[in-house]
């Protein structure tokens, strides 16, 4: 599936070209990446259905549990052992810098709510990023015993399939999905209007509750398109690196380039991108492109 010229650069694709890794190194790390993630599954596959804490962190809805704890202990020492000079971000323990413009991005468990309800959606997902940019990545998905990876020049493959995305062009032929941050009660920009918007005009938007999962299901042709608001770098690397190498398109939702610090994007087919670029822009007509909402009273603004 070619793209257009027109659209930005697979980030993943500009960040193997900058970082300038050989073939050898670059399927190497994407078999850590892949080891990494399967190391954090097996933690939450030990600690489903048993936990025995259930703790806000900080911010209302945004939990913490002895799996996350366990399955990003068992990541860690997977990239200590075999990259031990590269850094690491990590979303409960924070940033370990490394010797190098790589790094990587660790969610031990992406859709803790869902996996605290014992509810089977959520996976361990391991990005790596050069300069910020994603480069490849691996995600686990336990209850469905599907590993997810993909790197510039390897491919996107689940298991041991290629993946591709979905040839939708219709957004009344297809179906989305998209999440809520955990601000969406003290913020006007909560994509509750967006939600509404598409879900009009689709066959239908999804609320998985897990965004790495949500992005590789994109990239597997499931889904045929996603947005969202609020994310971390840790949420994002890896689908976005899935997304593009299954012949997707990832940008910001003005059609720009995508960043991970943004903490917004779209993810979908190529022929779907302009119609949620012109969606996201109908339910946001006078904040322009950098959709930036007013808090609701008393709220305090967005962090992280």
């Amino acid at each position: 599936m070619s793209l257009s010229a027109s659209f930005p650069p697979r980030l993943s694709d500009a960040a193997r070209a900058g970082s300038g890794l050989p073939d050898g190194e670059l399927e190497r790390l994407a078999g850590v990446a892949r080891r990494a993630a399967e190391a954090g599954a097996s933690e939450l596959r030990r600690h489903f259905g048993q936990l025995e804490q259930i703790r806000e962190k900080g911010r209302a809805g945004d939990l913490v549990t002895e799996a996350d704890v366990a399955a990003e202990r068992a990541v860690l020492a997977v990239l200590a052992a075999e990259t031990p000079d590269l850094g690491v971000l990590a979303e409960e323990s924070g940033r370990r810098t490394g010797r190098s413009e790589l790094e990587w991005c660790v969610d031990p468990l992406d859709g803790t709510t869902n996996y605290a309800h014992r509810y089977p959606f959520f996976g361990t997902s391991i990005g790596l990023t050069w300069q910020g940019q994603p480069l490849l990545g691996a995600l686990a998905v336990p209850a469905l015993e599907q590993l997810y990876w993909a790197a510039p020049g390897l491919g996107a493959w689940c298991n041991e399939a290629l993946i591709q995305v979905s040839g939708c062009g219709s957004l009344a032929e297809s179906l989305l999905v998209t999440g809520f941050a955990y601000d969406r009660h003290t913020r006007l920009d909560n994509n509750y209007a967006e939600f509404a918007y598409f879900t009009h005009r689709t066959r239908g938007v999804r609320r998985g509750g897990a965004a790495a999962v949500d992005l590789a299901f994109v990239a597997a042709g499931r889904l045929d398109g996603y947005w969202e608001r609020g994310l971390s770098p840790w949420d994002l690397a890896a689908g976005v690196a899935l997304v593009e190498q299954a012949g997707g398109v990832v940008c910001a939702y003005d059609g720009g380039p995508a960043e991970l610090g943004a903490g917004r994007l779209i993810a979908c087919t190529p022929d779907l991108r302009q119609a949620l670029i012109e969606g996201l822009a109908a339910c946001h007509p006078l904040s322009g492109a950098s959709f930036g909402a007013p808090e609701l009273d008393g709220a305090q603004p967005e962090r992280g």
